[in-house]
């Protein structure tokens, strides 16, 4: 049996799905805009988990990103995906999510439509070891202090940025 392929939702500039294309042709074609779900996991010290990714991985291997972050599935919308992905990889489930807000992500390798989520968990963490070397809270101060070294992902990195806009202009 050959390997499985994973097709992603491709989508128009209203977030509407116009077709299926797989990962290995998303990946790498900035015109193919998918979607992705993320979740931010925030223990009730103010702490961020963040997860370093698998050397394995075929993107940003080795640097550690959002806590929760995954494509959603063809016929999923944002939600059922944020659920799905935050059991898989943390084996968190049973909690509600808040809706912070959408995002794009645009540059040279891949563009994503964003829906991002956040959890208060202080709860014990079974992290995906397919998928994810390690996981560990990170202070405000320290993801700060790694910022534009390398150690965590592009992406990891705006989304950091948008959390500190929303945060700054919302009471949570």
């Amino acid at each position: 049996m050959g390997e499985q392929v994973d097709f992603f939702e491709i989508v128009d500039s209203d977030d509407q799905v116009i077709g299926l294309r797989p990962r290995n042709e998303c990946h790498g074609n900035p015109d193919l805009v998918h979607r992705v779900s993320h979740v931010l996991v925030f223990n009730s010290s103010g702490d961020l988990l963040l997860q370093k990714r698998s050397e394995l991985k075929d993107v940003q291997p080795g640097k550690w990103d959002t806590s929760v972050g995954g494509h959603v599935d063809p016929g999923e919308n944002y939600l059922q995906a944020a659920y799905r992905e935050m059991n898989e990889e943390l084996g968190i489930h049973g909690l509600s999510l808040k809706l912070l807000y959408p995002s794009k992500i645009r540059n040279d390798f891949e563009s994503e439509n964003v829906m991002t989520y956040l959890v208060v968990y202080d709860g014990k963490i079974c992290f995906n070891r397919t998928e994810i070397d390690e996981v560990r809270f990170w202070t405000p101060q320290e993801i700060d202090g790694a910022l534009g070294r390398g150690i965590l992902t592009p992406n990891f990195e705006e989304e950091w940025q948008m959390w500190l806009a929303y945060s700054a202009a919302h009471i949570l």
